[in-house]
C-alpha cells in the first residue's frame, strides 16, 4: 500500500480503481475528485488539515491510500498489444535515472504504448520515485522486467514486431520507420546509448534530426519525440 497526495496522481488512481481509502478536509472542493469518489463509492474519512499533513506532508487537501503497483510478465505485454491496431512497445536499455523512467511512463500513456520493458538487474526499476514522477501514468502503462533484452527482442520479432533502435549516429531518421506494423522502440541512456548486442538485433537504427550544438537528448525527451513521430 502507498500514500499519495498529488491531485493528478489521486485522479489517475481513482480512474484506475486502485484507491483503498481517501482522506479529505471539510473544505476540500475539487469537484472532479469528489465526483469520482462518489461514483466509485470510495471509503472516505474527513480529517483536519493538521492530521492530513501528518499523513502526507504538502498535500493539496486530499490524501489517498492506494494499492501497490507491480511489474507484469512479458506475456501480459503481448496480450495488451494484440488487442490494439499497430501497437507500440518501448524497451529501455542501460537506463538508470528514475526520473527518466517516470517521464517515459507519461509519454507512453499519452501515445497509447502497450508496455515498457527493461532488464531486471542493472537498470532503473519501478520505484516509488518513478511512480511519483509518472504522475499517475504508472497506473495505466504496464512495466515488465526481463533477464535478457536480446532474447526478448527475438520474441517480439517472432510475434511480428519490427524493432527500431534510437541512435544519433544513424543515417536514417524516424521518417524512415515502417508504418502500419507492430513496433518495438528501443531507447538507450543518454550517456551510453543502446548496447552493442541490442543494437545488432534491431531491424532498423534511426535517429532524431537535431539542429543545435548539443548532440544528445535526455532519454525521456528522445522517447517522447520518437513516439510522437511514430504515431503520426
Amino acid at each position: 500500500m502507498r500514500i499519495i497526495g498529488n491531485t493528478n496522481s489521486i485522479r489517475a488512481a481513482l480512474e484506475a480503481k486502485s484507491v483503498i481509502k481517501i482522506f479529505i478536509t471539510e473544505t476540500y472542493n475539487n469537484k472532479g475528485i469528489l465526483k469520482l469518489i462518489n461514483e466509485l463509492h470510495v471509503n472516505v474519512e474527513v480529517v483536519s488539515k493538521e492530521k492530513l499533513e501528518t499523513i502526507f506532508k504538502g498535500s493539496q487537501g486530499a490524501v489517498a491510500q492506494v494499492k501497490d503497483i507491480h511489474t507484469v510478465g512479458i506475456d501480459e505485454i503481448f496480450s495488451i498489444a494484440k488487442k490494439k491496431k499497430n501497437p507500440i512497445v518501448v524497451m529501455l536499455d542501460e537506463l538508470n535515472d528514475p526520473h527518466n523512467l517516470g517521464a517515459i511512463l507519461r509519454s507512453c500513456d499519452a501515445f497509447d504504448v502497450s508496455g515498457i520493458i527493461y532488464k531486471k538487474r542493472g537498470q532503473v526499476s519501478l520505484t516509488d520515485t518513478v511512480i511519483k514522477v509518472s504522475t499517475g501514468a504508472a497506473n495505466f502503462v504496464k512495466c515488465a522486467e526481463v533477464t535478457n533484452l536480446t532474447q526478448t527482442i527475438k520474441k517480439f520479432k517472432e510475434n511480428g514486431f519490427w524493432v527500431i533502435g534510437l541512435d544519433g549516429d544513424s543515417n536514417q531518421t524516424l521518417k524512415d520507420a515502417p508504418r502500419d506494423v507492430p513496433l518495438l522502440l528501443v531507447t538507450g541512456s543518454e550517456g551510453f546509448g543502446i548496447s552493442r548486442l541490442v543494437k545488432e538485433n534491431c531491424d532498423l537504427i534511426l535517429k532524431i534530426p537535431m539542429f543545435g550544438k548539443v548532440n544528445c537528448l535526455n532519454a525521456s525527451v528522445a522517447c517522447g519525440i520518437a513516439l510522437y513521430e511514430l504515431r503520426k
